[in-house]
């Protein structure tokens, strides 16, 4: 027989790089289980954003191995009643405060079991109110990756926290919708799938696509056929219409950031 794998556990956090708290709970997590292999997806969520989190787990998580172990902290309220959540949802286990920065994954998956995590022996003593990360969440983390038992950590609940993504509404020709993130590169990822567009996606209609009070007017495939310094419309790698630049910043050349207004008018 192939030797098992090593427990994949991922870090998705609003911690950044710069300080000691993503190292410390990698290191609390080896102590548990030197086996581990922990994967940073992102530990530069936007601070106290659980949209930027719940849209950056939501785009990941389905990549990685079954049964891979998903530690999700970006908690504006730790330390207070919320309540720390074990989920498991599309063959994947989630350890994240209940405050809906889980929403995309709730969305995603049909089989979601929620539990509200109880087992404080589990925990770091002592627990701190300001580190969940460390003292609740990695440990977690790490003692569900070894003995695999979810219902060992807290009974089931039905009423987390969840909302759903902005959608995009009709009016008349025109289709109205938001800037949901802006990416590393300036991109600006928009609320737009093809279901909301079809027509935008088909080549066989005119259309105008108004961002920031300035106008786009081409839809590529990748982002090299865009001109250098044009904004241009393309589908992206996670279903959304996206509104870029090739070797260019839209973000900054347009003067939009997240939230504001996209109106596609067809025809």
């Amino acid at each position: 027989m192939p030797p098992a794998r090593p427990p994949v556990i991922t870090l998705t956090t609003d911690y950044g790089t710069n300080d000691h708290l993503v190292g410390t709970i990698k290191g609390v997590i080896l102590r548990i289980l030197p086996e581990a292999q922990i994967v940073d997806i992102c530990n530069h969520v936007l601070g106290c954003d659980i949209l930027d989190g719940a849209l950056t787990i939501g785009q990941a998580y389905n990549y990685f191995p079954q049964k891979t172990i998903h530690v999700v902290v970006v908690d504006p309220g730790v330390g207070t009643q919320r309540r720390p959540i074990l989920v498991s949802a599309g063959m994947h286990y989630f350890l994240a405060p209940d405050n809906g920065v889980l929403s995309m994954v709730y969305e995603k998956a049909d089989d979601v079991v929620v539990r509200h995590v109880t087992a404080e022996h589990y925990f770091l003593s002592p627990m701190s109110n300001t580190f969940h990360g460390r003292d609740v969440f990695a440990p977690v983390a790490a003692w569900l990756a070894k003995n695999g038992q979810g219902s060992s950590f807290g009974e089931e609940i039905t009423d987390f926290i969840r909302f759903s993504l902005p959608k995009p509404k009709t009016a008349d020709n025109a289709v109205r919708g938001v800037v949901l993130k802006v990416d590393n590169f300036g991109n600006l990822l928009t609320n737009f799938t093809p279901d909301h567009v079809p027509q935008l996606f088909a080549g066989d209609g005119k259309f105008k696509i108004t961002v920031g009070g300035k106008e786009v007017s081409s839809i590529i495939q990748n982002y090299s056929q865009g001109a250098p310094g044009e904004a241009f419309a393309i589908l992206g790698s996670s279903g959304w219409l996206e509104i870029a630049m090739n070797r260019g910043n839209a973000a900054r050349t347009l003067g939009v950031q997240r939230g504001a207004e996209v109106v596609v008018t067809l025809g």
